[in-house]
Order: structure tokens, then sequence, then C-alpha cells
């Protein structure tokens, strides 16, 4: 396994090189300079050059042929293309459009307020669609096995959207059970984070249960199971020890590849509830057209998935010893 990790590592690099190629094919080629739409619509020359020098549009995009006719190769070093890897190498990915900040300190500022929401949404979604599956794998075909079916087919097809502004109206309008909007940092503001949660959890419960419920009734009916009832062991022994261990391949497969979207945030979620992570940061961003949030979102967010990849691979050797990593 080791000397997979190693080689999956190694492939590692080509793959972030790769998405950087597309990021700078993405901000640099095809959305052109926009040096003069920074500076704003009655900007003075000077104005705007300064803005291209900042953003790096003074230099050519590739290699400058009278440069590399005086300096050869190294005058690749002096383009926008080198600079471009080497920011993100480096996370420098320059200042905000608006608030002038640094890219950089933005996104480590959004990670708590995102994680914060998303993480106990994630688990919250994970645990009790997995523990209703497992019960729904024991009556299968039933009236309350369909009945569950039914809801969660009526659950996935409610816009989020919808179930947000129910949940602020009923719950925190009307009812003031829960703050409406706002964000506190520290403990004090985990009162904020409770309806989101609640609304994420209930959200993501039908497209999970129903997936969940696909992968126990394919093991359900195997001959393990069968030897276990067989041998009189108890049900939350044969649910937790035998189905639900059998059944985790598929289901590494859907966690471990959402962890890494984890750091993105919600985007209607911390939108509609005023919480500053990243995927309000996102959404702001897009709107102001500031492609320099932008750019630094879709290359973090691409490594993550990469080594969600790797972790993937690696979980599926720990939980099955069928599985070998050549």
């Amino acid at each position: 396994m080791f000397s997979y990790i190693v080689r999956r590592l190694l492939y590692t690099p080509l793959v972030v090189i790769g998405v950087l190629i597309v990021t700078f094919m993405l901000f640099r080629v095809v959305q052109g300079d926009v040096s003069a739409e920074y500076a704003g619509k009655n900007a003075s020359a000077e104005t705007i050059a300064e803005y291209r020098k900042e953003l790096g549009f003074d230099k050519p995009l590739f290699i400058n042929s009278e440069a590399a006719s005086e300096r050869g190769v190294l005058a690749v070093f002096d383009s926008q293309f080198f600079h471009h890897f080497k920011n993100a190498v480096t996370l420098d990915f320059g200042r905000a459009r608006v608030s002038k900040q640094k890219v950089s300190s933005l996104l480590a500022e959004g990670a708590v307020p995102s994680l914060t929401l998303t993480v106990p949404m994630f688990l919250g979604t994970l645990i009790t669609a997995v523990t209703i599956s497992l019960f729904i794998a024991l009556v299968r075909g039933s009236t309350l096995d369909t009945s569950v079916v039914v809801a969660c087919v009526c659950g996935m097809s409610l816009p989020f959207l919808a179930l947000i502004m129910f949940g602020q109206y009923f719950f925190a309008y009307k009812l003031e059970w829960f703050p409406v909007f706002g964000y506190e940092p520290g403990f004090a503001g985990a009162k904020y984070f409770v309806l989101p949660v609640l609304m994420g959890v209930f959200a993501g419960l039908g497209g999970d249960v129903r997936f969940y419920r696909t992968v126990m009734l394919d093991e359900i009916n195997a001959d393990y199971i069968r030897t276990a009832k067989a041998k009189g062991q108890n049900t939350p022994r044969i649910l937790y020890r035998h189905l639900l261990k059998n059944a985790m391949i598929p289901i590494i497969s859907k966690v471990v590849l959402a962890i890494p979207f984890l750091f993105l945030g919600s985007l209607l979620t911390e939108r509609f509830f005023g919480i500053p992570g990243l995927g309000y940061l996102m959404v702001e961003a897009i709107g102001q057209r500031d492609f320099q949030i932008i750019n630094a979102m879709t290359f973090v967010i691409s490594v993550l998935f990469v080594l969600g990849n790797l972790a993937t691979d690696v979980c599926y050797a720990l939980v099955d010893p069928r599985v070998t990593l050549n």
C-alpha cells in the first residue's frame, strides 16, 4: 500500500499542473485583460496601467519574442504563465477587487464559518441516513419501506431554497426558536448555526437514504447475513458488525469524495443565513466579477478533490481486505 500511495502522490502534481493550465486558459487567455473593468468607467490611463501591473497583465502571456532573443528560455519567467503557476504554488492569489484584502487571508477567514456549518450538516446527514437505511433494510417490501421511499422522493423534489425560506419564516420568525439571520464567532454564535444545519440535514436525507437503502438491500440477502442469523446473533450485531462493514465500499465512495467540498461551504445556506463562509465569499465574488477569488477557489477545491480521490482508494484497502493496492 505504501508504494501505491507514493505513486499516487507523484501523480498528483501532474494533475495539479493540468488544473493550473485550465485555470490559466480560463482566467487569463479566454477572459482577457480586465484592468480597465477593475479601474472603473472613468479611470485614467495611468490608473489602468497601475491595475495592469498589479494584476500582471503587463507581462506577455507565454513568452515575448524580443525577450526570448535576449534571454532565451529564461524569458518565460517574465510571463503571465509562469507567475500564474508560482502564485498558485505559494498560495499568493493577489488581492480582492473590492476589499483589497489578500485572497489567501479571505480564504483562511472564511474556512472556519464554512466548516462550522458544513461539518455538522455532513455528519448529521450521514449518521441519520445510514441508520434509517439499516432499519429499512430489515423491513424491506413493507408499508413502512414504501412510505420512506415516497417521502425520500418528495424530499428530493423539494427545492432547497424553498426549504430555507420556510424554515426562516416558520421556525425563526413565527415561533422565534432560532435567529433568522446573523453570525457570531465562538460558542456564542452556535445559535445561528442550529437552524441552517437542521435545514441542510433535512434537505440531504432524501437522496442519501435512497442511495444507502439500495446499498443495504444489495447486501441484506447475502450468505453471510443468513449465516449470522442462523448462528442466533442479535439484530444490532448483524446490522453494524456484518451488514454495514460489508457495505462500506460504496459508502466510502460517496462520503470521502464529498469531504473536500465541505471547505467550499454551502452557497445558498450561507447567503440566506448571513454566514460569512467561503460559500458566501464565492457568491459575492461572482456578483462582483472578482476573478482573483474565483480563480483561488477553483484551484483549492481542485487540489482537495485530487487528494480526496487518493484518500478514497486508501480507505477501500483499510475496510476491505479483498482490495489490494499495487
